[in-house]
């Protein structure tokens, strides 16, 4: 037996038939349902702690019922409000269960009370003005000492937190619903930020005087998630759990992506391969980047989407949530080139643009890149010894854009190491690697071995 089902026993055997609630519920205990949940998501614990970020430790001690391993009763209501979420259970009933376990739920024993002793006839009181002066002393020393001890309870404690709105932590609504109402109460004098992916900066809300906050948030189709914390502004201190709450909002049977390209623009001339691709979609899942060569420079055709043409670089990127995309810097050779960018919902529809552009180089553009191991490089520049660029090593993965009139020579201490592309055109490394050699560039001329050192 593993240590995994000798622990889960012990959980059967701690939280029985007879622990689990009513004495006649026959259904399983609250660390079977939720191993039963996850093994129906099809996830080891591994992959719950990756998601959830609950240590390993207590989603364990949650599974078997080891509640001694867990932090404390705070901190194991909101892992189980978050596990439970990530199951697909209901938060609520969760936690209804886990006290009912617990035995919360049972009604105290009755207590015995004993018989009153007889009482003495009660004496007149006498009241002398020094015992008065001493009463009223002791009083306001009593009422001090409340004061203070309110005052750093108010300090060290965090503040509370409650949603009302919605009353489930995760739920769907109609797929034509673009806004919704977060409500909720909190310790007066409280901020209430919530955070939401795609949003560089969470909504900051300031609750009334009650302690009563609301916020109107948009919407978009799919889920919809929002992370709640309550935060004292004086003492920086936060609420001990941030409540998550998820909304989604079904896609349409029939949704196609939009598509926006703001880089390249139309019949741009560059000056150099380096040439930025990015814009936004909508209702999109993925965008394609494909790239085709039309021809010399000087020529005229205008290309249409999937014309013919001598194939390019290819890229494939993920629609950021906000939208966005970008692909890497394309490095194009000298001539006329379109490019096409396709968005691919995930009901496979698509959405395409294209853009024609020109590439000119003009002089030497030789961009150095060092793959694989470090090495020494020396620059000369239009005959010129280059400075800033020479006489240093360069690791792994560092890249050097060259420009120049006419020439540029290059020393590497391992020609193996160093990758050249000219004017957008990939050459690749000239020598092997460990052997330091100098190469010059002049195109049209290939490039050709020097002496120089």
């Amino acid at each position: 037996m593993t240590t995994r089902e000798n622990a889960r026993q012990e959980g059967r055997l701690r939280f029985g038939a007879g622990e689990r609630g009513d004495p006649g519920d026959p259904g399983p205990g609250l660390p079977d349902r939720l191993v039963a949940a996850r093994e129906r998501k099809g996830v080891d614990l591994v992959r719950a702690e990756r998601d959830t970020k609950i240590r390993i430790r207590y989603l364990s001690a949650l599974e078997t019922g080891d509640y001694r391993d867990l932090p404390g009763a705070v901190y194991t209501k909101g892992f189980l409000r978050n596990y439970a979420i990530y199951l697909g259970l209901d938060p609520e009933d969760v936690l209804r269960q886990w006290r009912r376990e617990r035995g919360e739920a049972t009604a105290p024993e009755a207590a015995i009370v004993p018989p009153r002793p007889l009482a003495e006839p009660s004496r007149p009181l006498n009241f002398s003005p020094q015992v008065v002066v001493a009463a009223l002393l002791t009083a306001g020393v009593v009422l001090f000492f409340i004061y203070l001890g309110a005052q750093l309870l108010r300090y060290s404690r965090p503040p509370e937190l409650d949603v009302t709105s919605p009353v489930t932590a995760a739920f769907e609504v109609s797929e034509d619903t673009t806004k919704f109402r977060l409500e909720g109460t909190t310790s007066p004098g409280s901020i209430i930020e919530i955070a939401t992916p795609g949003q560089e900066q969470p909504f900051r809300v300031t609750p009334l005087a009650n302690g009563d906050w609301f916020l109107p948030v948009d919407l978009r189709h799919g889920q919809n998630r929002f992370d709640i914390k309550a935060v004292n502004p004086e003492t920086k201190k936060e609420s001990e759990e941030t409540r998550q709450v998820v909304i989604t909002v079904p896609f349409s049977d029939v949704l196609a992506p939009t598509l926006t390209l703001s880089q390249p623009v139309e019949g741009t001339t560059y000056g150099n391969g380096a040439i930025a691709v990015e814009g936004t979609a909508t209702n999109a899942k993925s965008v394609k980047l494909t790239t085709q060569f039309l021809g010399a420079a000087d020529s005229s055709a205008t290309p249409k989407p999937g014309s013919s043409g001598a194939p390019g670089p290819n890229q494939t990127t993920d629609v950021a949530d906000d939208g966005s995309f970008e692909f890497s810097p394309l490095e194009l050779t000298t001539g006329r080139w379109a490019i096409t960018v396709t968005a691919t919902s995930e009901q496979g529809q698509t959405a395409t643009q294209t853009r024609t552009i020109t590439v000119a180089f003009s002089g030497v553009t030789l961009v150095v890149n060092i793959r694989g191991g470090p090495a020494w490089i020396k620059v000369w520049v239009d005959g010129e010894l280059d400075g800033p660029q020479s006489g240093r090593v360069y690791q792994a993965g560092r890249t050097i854009t060259l420009t120049g009139k006419e020439s540029i020579e290059v020393r590497s201490g391992s020609s193996g190491s160093t990758h050249f592309t000219l004017n957008g055109k990939s050459l690749g490394t000239l020598g092997p690697p460990g052997v330091p050699e100098t190469w010059r560039f002049a195109p049209p001329d290939e490039p050709v071995r020097t002496q120089r050192t």
